[in-house]
């Protein structure tokens, strides 16, 4: 099973793609919103993140919503997205 961690924020249209797309998919992640938690925006910070969504997949970053990249690191397929 893959570790999915969706930092996300308030009034984010493509982080509600993110989670809308995790949850199509039955996938079980942990959402951090930065906009809430000061915390979760400052570890994306000493990153050098400075947008939402960031999705990390077994520690892999996908930033925005990149279907592809998605059905690649969690092991989906094209056609499951259809």
């Amino acid at each position: 099973m893959s570790q999915v961690i969706v930092y996300s924020s308030n009034r984010c249209p493509y982080c509600e793609k993110v989670k809308s797309f995790l949850k199509d998919h039955n996938i079980e992640f942990e959402e951090r919103n930065a906009s809430i938690h000061n915390e979760y925006f400052e570890e994306l910070k000493s990153k050098k993140i400075y947008a939402t969504p960031a999705t990390f997949i077994n520690g892999k970053l996908v930033l925005g919503f990149q279907e592809k990249k998605f059905n690649q690191l969690l092991g989906l397929s094209e056609a499951d997205s259809e």
